[in-house]
């Protein structure tokens, strides 16, 4: 296996060499924010003691220099979103020798969810809370000296994209995790106002931190996950009882989003709606130009249901998956959701990006 220091090098160097490749006519928005779980983290677990990890082949095939943390054969959604914006990649905020740039950083952390007990029993991870107080000292030991006149700050901050998308390990590994107790104190109604409420008061910080335009993007259909199929559906099929207690979580986001909106001043909340894209790419696959909704791309660990097994070669066509691990989708995916967000009509609402940037 290839030395710790070597990923390390490598990893550092391809941010290094992303920050370079800016375009050079100016940017949509001052800066991008993201806040969320592995469906974000661009790398901050790499430098966590945490076993939710995905810097080693055949993660990050796409990408010239190779794994880079991020959960899957290439760009997430996040970094499409970048490319849109004009922005660098926003790098790891927990990496050594961290860029200090006014861009925006990646806070996202893999395993974590909403609440602060989620994913602590694999290690250490950053739950929602922790990044939103990463955000904070951002603000207060860099943003502030950099942009020294108050007014700029604020300017650079209301202009800036936030990127929220946090809540599937909350089900995954809390609430339907084997060894969680969860399910005993709360029923599934119970539980989702649970973590709404809880990603009510995330956001409110956000915004009195000087966030106003936030996307945050709606749960995916976990019932179709294979670990969630194998556990609970042996027969292959989708759980629709899972997915369903998933779609009231989103119906509750998508009315908390509209009354934050409403009740706070000049801010933009933005709802991603995921959930049936994806469900209807896992369905309907052949409709999106794929050949396999169903089995990850690469080989995994845990019979098919966890992540990809260290240095064994993926599928030759991972275009034409959907996903690539048994959680996480595959590039070519997370492009579908990223264009059909920035320009689309369907999925984020009430603006998509490119007419957000403009409010």
């Amino acid at each position: 296996m290839l030395q710790k220091s070597h990923f390390c090098f490598v990893f550092i160097l391809l941010f290094i060499i992303k920050w370079g490749d800016c375009s050079s006519s100016p940017p949509l928005a001052p800066a991008m924010f993201v806040f969320g779980d592995s469906l974000s983290d661009g790398g901050n677990n790499n430098w966590l003691p945490t076993l939710a990890k995905a810097n080693y082949p055949p993660y990050g095939t796409n990408f010239p220099d190779g794994p880079t943390g991020r959960f899957t054969n290439g760009k997430l959604v996040i970094d499409f979103i970048a490319d849109y914006l004009g922005l660098p990649y926003p790098p790891p905020y927990i990496m050594p020798f961290r860029p200090k740039i006014v861009t925006g950083y990646n806070y996202a952390s893999a395993a974590c969810g909403i609440l602060p007990e989620t994913g602590k029993e694999i290690g250490l991870c950053l739950d929602l809370e922790e990044q939103v107080k990463l955000f904070e000292r951002t603000i207060r030991k860099q943003l502030s000296s950099k942009l020294k006149n108050p007014s700029q700050l604020s300017q650079h901050l209301e202009k800036s994209i936030f990127m929220v998308n946090i809540g599937s390990n909350d089900f995954l590994g809390n609430y339907f995790g084997s060894s969680s107790g969860t399910r005993q104190r709360y029923n599934p109604q119970q539980f989702n106002q649970l973590l709404i409420d809880a990603l009510s008061l995330k956001l409110q910080e956000l915004y009195k931190l000087g966030a106003r335009k936030l996307v945050v993007f709606e749960l995916g259909p976990l019932g179709c996950l294979s670990s969630m199929v194998r556990r609970f559906k042996p027969e292959g099929r989708c759980d629709e009882n899972i997915n369903q207690i998933v779609k009231n979580f989103n119906t509750r986001l998508a009315l908390m989003l509209k009354s934050l909106t409403s009740s706070l001043q000049h801010s933009h909340f933005i709802l991603g709606r995921a959930h049936w894209l994806g469900y209807d790419a896992i369905i309907n696959p052949t409709k999106y130009g794929l050949i396999d909704g169903k089995n990850p791309c690469c080989k995994t660990l845990g019979n098919g249901t966890l992540t990809c097994i260290p240095f064994l070669p993926s599928c030759k066509n991972p275009n034409q998956h959907f996903f690539w691990d048994g959680s996480h989708l595959t590039e070519a995916i997370n492009s579908l959701i990223a264009s059909q967000c920035i320009s689309g009509s369907s999925v984020c609402l009430p603006f998509n990006i490119q007419q957000l940037v403009q409010l």
